[in-house]
């Protein structure tokens, strides 16, 4: 944890404690960061990291690789303990063109094509979650339907046996974020050793007959000319089980609740007043469920008026620059039929998620099931925010949902 600042935009605002975005609204912080102070020093240990709030300055750090590198770590977490230990090895915290052939390889696992038969069982499979909680009435959204979802699309993509998932989905869950404000730092590098050890195991099961999911692609590209390394191997293995489940899961979450609060705009879906598509984006701008992405200066470089200098921290806060009114018309109202909408849910550049399809898939997937079985959304009881300072959402979401005619 690190120290509030005494003055300034960011007086008493601790932006690395994860009960800052568990317990506080900040709206009112960025927006006049924003306006005051877009690219602002923040105060961390011996040192400190910068803040950058606006959205076109995020797409300026994001389109600088060569001047704002992430191999030194992607997490304010792990950057302020003096970096990523992957760095260089897991894609999202590598740069270079190595880095890029290797995700252009891995992209075969996620076209279009490539999605098409699982999109259809993610649809049924929602449908049917959709279904039995509308039949109950009420449930805890997250529990019963969401996190059932991303988890069944990354691990029928990395071909992980069903009887593994629960358990994944245990550790996954403690490695970025927490449901309490009590779990440790302990508990998460706990968590990160035993999905490694997982996939240790599962692809020296695996390493004669490789296949062509997820795993088997990461499998041949340890073969020449790439060559990745068993670290590099394990590593991506972890980094897009994480990927594909995590951040969907409270993407849905974070949707339902957004439907719930804002009853006209479902009103207006239901009426198909707005497309599926719009509303898809409009709710991943609305969620971001990434708060931050981190880099490091590798270049003196000046943004917003302020000198970066070689070896500082910069933390570019999706969830700020997705509310940037030069960008965004009215952004704090939620609009489903909004165009155009360059949110930075996904990021941006060369670091863009892999998985950006498949988790458009999944939103959409929920809202046509809900189109088709849901007459109203409605919270049942307070929902509960996750404690992190990485990603945001809900952890538990009580919904009543009434059933169409």
């Amino acid at each position: 944890m690190t120290s509030p600042s005494t003055h300034g935009p960011l007086a008493g605002v601790d932006l690395a404690d994860p009960r800052t975005h568990a317990e506080r609204d900040l709206g009112a912080v960025w927006q006049q960061l924003r306006t005051e102070a877009p690219v602002i020093w923040h105060p961390a240990g011996q040192a400190g990291f910068w803040v950058v709030s606006r959205h076109a300055d995020a797409l300026a750090v994001y389109r600088d690789p060569e001047g704002f590198t992430s191999t030194r770590g992607n997490v304010l977490a792990t950057l302020l303990a003096g970096g990523d230990p992957a760095g260089g090895q897991m894609l999202v915290v590598s740069d270079g063109p190595r880095n890029l052939e290797i995700r252009r390889r891995l992209l075969r696992a996620f076209t279009p094509a490539a999605l098409r038969q699982l999109g259809e069982q993610i649809a049924t499979c929602t449908r049917t979650l959709v279904q039995t909680a509308v039949d109950r009435g009420t449930c805890e959204f997250s529990a019963d339907v969401a996190e059932h979802i991303p988890l069944a699309a990354i691990c029928d993509l990395m071909q992980i046996p069903e009887v593994d998932r629960r358990t994944l989905l245990g550790h996954a869950r403690a490695t970025l974020a927490a449901d309490t404000a009590t779990a440790t730092e302990l508990d998460a590098r706990v968590a990160r050793s035993e999905i490694l050890m997982y996939f240790a195991r599962l692809t020296r099961r695996r390493k004669d007959l490789p296949g062509d999911d997820i795993v088997g692609l990461l499998l041949q590209l340890c073969r020449e000319p790439l060559a990745l390394s068993q670290q590099e191997l394990l590593l991506n293995c972890y980094s897009l089980l994480l990927g594909g489940d995590e951040t969907s899961r409270l993407a849905l979450v974070g949707s339902l609740h957004a439907l719930a609060e804002f009853p006209d705009e479902w009103r207006r879906l239901r009426r198909r007043e707005v497309t599926v598509d719009t509303a898809v984006e409009e709710l991943l701008r609305w969620t971001t469920p990434t708060l931050h992405a981190g880099r490091t200066a590798a270049q003196p470089r000046t943004l917003a008026g302020q000198a970066i200098a070689p070896g500082q921290i910069v933390t570019v806060w999706n969830c700020s620059a997705d509310f940037d009114p030069d960008e965004f018309c009215e952004p704090d109202r939620l609009d489903l039929g909004r165009k155009p909408n360059r949110h930075l849910a996904f990021g941006h550049g060369h670091h863009f998620c892999l998985g950006a399809q498949l988790a458009r898939i999944e939103l959409a997937a929920l809202l046509e099931a809900l189109l088709a079985t849901t007459a109203t959304i409605e919270l049942a009881g307070p929902p509960r925010r996750l404690f992190s300072n990485f990603l945001t959402g809900f952890s538990t979401l009580p919904v009543l949902l009434t059933p169409a005619p």
